[in-house]
Parts: C-alpha cells; structure tokens; sequence
C-alpha cells in the first residue's frame, strides 16, 4: 500500500504537488512591496500612570471595542498582556450592566 500512495503523490503533506517544505511561500522582501512593520504600538496604560481601566468609563472602553461590539485584540490596540486582560474583564462587566451594547443591529 505504501508503494500505490507513493505512486499517486498521495502520500506527501503537499498533496502530491511537488513542494519542498523548506520552500516557504517565496516571498521576500523585495517582492512584497517593502511591506514592514509600522510604528511600535505602546500601552497606553502603561505610559499614562494615572489611566486605569475601569468598566464605568465608557469612553475608554469604546476606543478597545469595534462598531460591531467586538473586542479589539492586543496586537490590533498595542495594550499589553496585563492590561487587555483588564480591558477585557471591565468590556464583559460594563455589557452585563448595559453601558455597552453586546453587538450592534443594523438595517
């Protein structure tokens, strides 16, 4: 059976399409455009000592949530990983009392 999938292609990961798993995508720099990385995004509750997550300031909390009512992720919003917890925990409490909505119906 070993020799029918080995005939077939069928056995590789590749799906028989001939690709050596060290090929990558072929994309270098060069060709992507000079596509990089912008402006490192920093916590902005990290660099303001005094600003604090709370779940009453709505305000804040509209800036971490899209239009759709989903909370935006950490590498999207440059939070760190102590405070996008926080940020989390306060989006959920500020729903469960109705400052925010859940989602947001349209049409």
């Amino acid at each position: 059976m070993a020799e029918r999938n080995s005939d077939t292609g069928r056995g590789d990961r590749d799906g028989g399409r001939g690709r050596s798993a060290s090929a990558g995508n072929g994309l270098d720099d060069e060709k992507r455009g000079g596509r990089g990385f912008g402006r490192k995004r920093v916590c902005r509750f990290c660099v303001e000592k005094n600003a604090k997550v709370d779940f009453k300031d709505q305000a804040t909390l509209k800036y971490f949530v899209t239009e759709r009512g989903k909370i935006i992720p950490r590498r999207i919003s440059g939070n760190c990983a102590r405070h996008q917890r926080q940020v989390a925990v306060a989006v959920k409490r500020a729903r469960g009392l109705a400052l925010i909505p859940y989602v947001v119906i349209s049409g």
